[in-house]
């Protein structure tokens, strides 16, 4: 591509903007009072919102239920207020709520998945009452770690409110709503704290938050710096890259003075702070002199800023005025031509030179037809003629080729640059480690902000695991309803846990999460659970469905059966955690029984050195046929279900206790199978337990005669009488007396 400067001489020759209407949001009483005038309806407090357009009226209640108090808001879509009522004492059998249920008439209720039996008892008893007029309320239920108190006062943050100012920051914000909303009753405030601590709390949340935010915006600017280096040696340094470095030098110093305005406790804020030198401000600010950024990209090359080298800007001076100088000597140039050539102009081509251009003439037709007495012809381009004339030789020598000279002496400052970025490129390497690590730790605390996560608490006293309500990330994120479920594996009592249950009942994500939550406690991460408390555990030994092996611990082993429970056998101490799914599946029953059977005896046969073990299995049997020693290491468990007629349904709630069957029919029918199916595995289930012969279903049988004997009769068909080699005996006996035996 030539990147020309010519001249031609001839002779004689807002998008409108749309603003949105405006939305206001006012602190006020109940504009129009929906409930009735009652003791229950002066309790309720409300902040409205100005709807845009009027709605139909719809009530969505949320409430919750805890130590005998209730707290309760809704919200009407009428009017677009939201009503709350201060946490208030309430019976077992919450009568308060029956009367604010009976006042209000809601469309639905919103409320915790995780309940207490009374609060359990009375949706499940709102729910049946399917005459009630008017027509029920549906009942939705949450995660619980949706209604924690920093969860909700994220969710108002985020909020667009025309009562709180734009310039307010998020810790004014907090304290503003602090004074309208009641954050200090007992259902929203998770440490049990008075009010005057949340709101300091809150303060030091809020400047927290900002602080994040700003560390996560510097952090986004900070790339992939080992690439660009290696391009660098290379010499194949893009126009991009110095883009890209002088950004992520520059958010490195953003991040220096920011971590060392932290607690120097901390050693990552230490570590940035110190090691994030004044190297990064160098090469920030020889980038910063050198580059000309825009320059760069325009022309897809590296260029240099003006008053870096004064030979460049006198080259690209006499560059930028080529065209009227060319102007000048292109019309002395048509003085002295042919009066029959109209028009000509001179041009400059890169790596060519200056020459002369004319149209062609009509009477130009051989090459011949070509020289111009005076003119050296170099080539013919879109009709036009170009030769070198005396002028334009003398340009040549008087300028040179002066594209190509700027190129070469910006190539030689690029490459002088790239000598001491390189020279310091230690420090650069040290910025993508630590910004990795600040990263990965922004992200596991959004995380534990966002989800409830809490960070373990580590007791030398604690020879194993305590978890409260803990919780699978990944499935709680999956599923509408998640049910958190608590582990305690400590002391000599219930080392060894057994969990039962029907598949698909909770038994896998019970095992992964509390080997999730031990691995990341390990790790120093947030966990996903209320509490957790970590002891001495060194090691997590983990197998799933027996021929596969994922990685939650500081040992995994992908290899086959035998040679995984020989490693765990070997190697588990007292200190470690051990978790066993589905042992034996794919291998013959009884060898998979015996074999798990002899494995958790030899743990326990340690006595108070045996491992911490969580055991979930489908073998019934090991329980029904007393295979394991009876005493205080074992503890059996499982995952809590109930038959409701012909279905069954899961609470994916661990209690103790050991599952009576395995519900295959009915995690079958949950699956999809088709009913007939079902059915029909059910019926061989029955006839094996009670000893009675399998016989084939009769329809099935009928269906198969009938195939068999169409078979016959085409094969009768085929036969030739007149083919004198047909042996009729021994079609007889090889087809017709084998196919008779299948039909009668």
């Amino acid at each position: 591509m030539f990147s020309t400067v010519c001249t031609l001489v001839k002779y004689p020759r807002s998008r409108p903007s749309r603003c949105p209407a405006p939305v206001t949001t006012a602190l006020e009483g109940p504009s129009s009072p929906a409930p009735q005038p009652s003791p229950i309806s002066s309790q309720w407090s409300c902040i409205s919102v100005r709807p845009a357009t009027p709605a139909s009226s719809r009530i969505h209640l949320c409430v919750l239920w805890s130590s005998g108090y209730l707290g309760i808001a809704y919200y009407n879509t009428s009017d677009s207020t939201i009503y709350f009522m201060p946490d208030a004492p309430d019976h077992e059998s919450l009568q308060l709520l029956q009367r604010v249920l009976d006042e209000i008439d809601p469309q639905s209720v919103v409320t915790s998945a995780k309940q207490d039996e009374n609060m359990t008892r009375f949706l499940g008893k709102l729910a049946s009452q399917e005459h009630r007029e008017p027509k029920r309320p549906e009942i939705i239920l949450l995660p619980s770690v949706d209604f924690g108190l920093e969860i909700s006062k994220q969710r108002l943050l985020s909020g667009n409110y025309s009562f709180i100012p734009d310039s307010m920051t998020t810790t004014e914000k907090i304290l503003f709503l602090s004074s309208i909303i009641p954050f200090d009753c007992l259902l929203t405030d998770t440490s049990g704290e008075h009010r005057s601590r949340h709101l300091q709390e809150s303060s030091t949340d809020a400047a927290n938050l900002d602080m994040a935010q700003m560390l996560h915006r510097l952090l986004g600017h900070i790339k992939n710096v080992p690439l660009i280096l290696k391009r660098m040696k290379l010499s194949h340094t893009k126009v991009s890259d110095w883009q890209v470095l002088y950004k992520t030098v520059y958010s490195a110093l953003g991040l220096r003075d920011a971590c060392r305005s932290l607690p120097q406790s901390i050693q990552l804020f230490r570590d940035i702070a110190q090691e994030f030198s004044d190297d990064l401000h160098h090469i920030a600010s020889l980038i910063g002199k050198v580059v000309d950024f825009e320059g760069s990209l325009a022309e897809n090359r590296f260029t240099v800023l003006p008053n870096i080298d004064p030979e460049i800007d006198e080259k690209k001076r006499r560059l930028t005025g080529l065209p009227s100088f060319l102007t000048e000597v292109a019309r002395k140039e048509l003085e002295n031509l042919d009066p029959r050539i109209p028009s000509c102009s001179v041009i400059y081509i890169p790596l060519i030179g200056f020459l002369l251009c004319i149209p062609r003439l009509p009477s130009m037709v051989e090459t011949s037809d070509f020289e111009i007495e005076g003119l050296d012809f170099m080539f013919l381009s879109e009709e036009k003629l170009h030769y070198r004339s005396a002028r334009t030789k003398e340009l040549d020598a008087l300028l040179g080729d002066l594209h190509c000279d700027i190129r070469d002496q910006e190539t030689l400052l690029m490459y002088q640059l790239q000598c001491q970025v390189l020279a310091r490129a230690a420090v650069l390497t040290q910025v993508l480690d630590l910004a990795s690590r600040l990263d990965v730790l922004l992200a596991l605390a959004s995380a534990a902000r966002d989800y409830g996560y809490s960070r373990p608490r580590y007791s030398p006293r604690l020879l194993g695991v305590r978890i409260q309500n803990g919780r699978h990330p990944l499935m709680e994120l999956c599923a509408r309803t998640f049910v958190p479920n608590s582990a305690e594996c400590g002391g000599y009592k219930g080392r060894v846990k057994v969990i039962t249950g029907p598949n698909s009942s909770g038994k896998s994500i019970y095992l992964k999460q509390v080997g999730l939550i031990t691995f990341m406690a390990l790790v120093g991460s947030f966990v996903p659970a209320e509490e957790a408390e970590i002891g001495a555990v060194d090691a997590i030994f983990t197998r799933i469905h027996s021929c596969e092996s994922i990685s939650l611990g500081l040992s995994t082993f992908m290899i086959d059966l035998n040679q995984q429970v020989a490693k765990a056998v070997n190697n588990a101490t007292e200190r470690s955690l051990v978790l066993i799914d589905e042992f034996g599946k794919g291998t013959n029953t009884v060898d998979g029984l015996a074999l798990l059977a002899a494995v958790i005896r030899h743990w326990l046969a340690l006595g108070p050195t045996c491992p911490h073990i969580f055991v979930a299995t489908n073998f019934l049997s090991l329980i029904q046929l007393q295979l394991l020693p009876q005493g205080p290491l074992v503890q059996y468990l499982t995952m809590e279900t109930c038959e409701d007629g012909n279905d069954l349904v899961f609470f994916y709630q661990v209690c103790e206790g050991v599952a009576n069957a395995s519900h295959a029919s009915h995690t079958a029918a949950q699956a999809g199978l088709p009913e007939k199916l079902v059915a029909r595995g059910k019926e061989v289930s029955d006839l094996i337990c009670s000893g009675k012969p399998i016989k084939p279903v009769k329809e099935l049988l009928k269906e198969k005669q009938m195939e068999n004997c169409q078979m016959l009769v085409d094969k009768f068909l085929k036969l030739d009488l007149e083919d004198p080699s047909l042996d009729l005996d021994i079609f007889m006996r090889q087809e017709v007396l084998p196919a008779a035996a299948t039909i009668l």
